[in-house]
């Protein structure tokens, strides 16, 4: 059997396990059915369309770093290419990032290897945010959140398991350049992978190539913003059931770290880690939300998004597919 089928489904086994431990923490069905019919559902779709504003964000982000490579790249390319890429991400972890490399490669002058080096500097810039969010919230509130930190990403927990997985990776890919360059003049092959590595590293650089580089700083503040606000929008959406009458701004900016911590685990659609991980999160700041109203926040949150990017992947493959093919 093909590698990277057994990768999927060994990942996509390790959500179902993920989903049956949180469905397992509902002790009351009748409870989170309630819960879910007595939040505000316009708040539900105030974060759906925030959800869309970020991934037009992300294009626009995108398009800046693409620029220098091919000056003529489309926002509907970068739109599209984003769109797919996360509709491909939620069967197939991290496979996404490939299917944007390819929309970018046929519909541009940039290649895929430059596009990659571009999604890396995209992914550093985002890693910086996360790490920025992280210390503004410990700051803030370190009595509240500290300990739920500690808690979730303890020893042997979802923590280790990240660092143990960018750690192999790292050094998979510093194995595979020192390779490279050893063997590029032993064959083909070799020469093949360092003209890509060398094609990644020229976009590596594209952010020091393009104008406007505090545009770029902007777009990534406002896109960790917008990410803020759709938490906090479903906060707001279960502001009536006890136990959440009383979380505000700074408690939505604490989940959306925990969420985007999630999904660093490479989980198709982040099912089961980014509920169990969220929902264990809110019911220990506050000793009155019960698992089954943590649940529905978890729930409410990462399935609208689900459902958002599914239509807006399924728009940009069609618009892919059917109208930019028969021009």
């Amino acid at each position: 059997m093909n590698k990277k089928v057994l990768k999927y489904l060994f990942w996509a086994a390790v959500a179902v396990v993920l989903v049956y431990f949180c469905v397992r923490n509902i002790d009351d069905w009748t409870e989170f059915v309630n819960d879910l019919v007595q939040c505000s559902w316009g708040w539900v779709i105030v974060s759906i369309v925030l959800g869309v504003l970020s991934q037009a964000i992300r294009a626009l982000r995108w398009q800046m770093l693409l620029r220098p490579l091919d000056p003529k790249i489309s926002f509907i390319t970068c739109f599209n290419a984003y769109n797919i890429c996360m509709v491909v991400n939620l069967a197939v972890p991290r496979a996404g990032e490939f299917a944007r490399m390819g929309i970018v490669a046929k519909n541009s002058s940039a290649g895929a290897d430059k596009a990659l080096g571009t999604i890396v500097v995209e992914r550093l810039w985002d890693i910086i945010f996360l790490m920025l969010m992280t210390a503004l919230v410990l700051a803030l509130k370190w009595e509240d959140f500290g300990a739920v930190l500690t808690n979730t990403f303890a020893s042997g927990g979802s923590g280790s398991s990240i660092l143990f997985l960018v750690g192999g990776f790292t050094l998979l890919v510093v194995i595979l350049v020192l390779l490279s360059w050893l063997l590029r003049n032993k064959g083909s092959f070799w020469a093949k992978v360092w003209g890509f590595i060398t094609g990644i590293g020229q976009g590596l650089q594209s952010f020091r190539q393009m104008k406007k580089g505090w545009l770029f700083i902007l777009y990534t503040f406002i896109l960790w913003s917008i990410y803020w606000l759709m938490s906090a929008a479903i906060l707001q959406a279960m502001h009536e059931l006890p136990g959440m009458t009383d979380l505000g701004m700074v408690d939505a900016l604490f989940l959306s770290l925990v969420g985007s911590l999630s999904s660093m685990l490479p989980v198709p659609g982040g099912f089961g880690v980014y509920h169990i991980m969220v929902a264990d999160s809110l019911a220990t700041l506050r000793s009155a939300i019960t698992a089954e109203t943590a649940m529905v926040y978890a729930v409410l949150n990462h399935e609208s998004q689900v459902l958002m990017q599914a239509l807006c992947g399924l728009g940009s493959y069609i618009h892919e597919s059917f109208f930019r093919r028969g021009r």
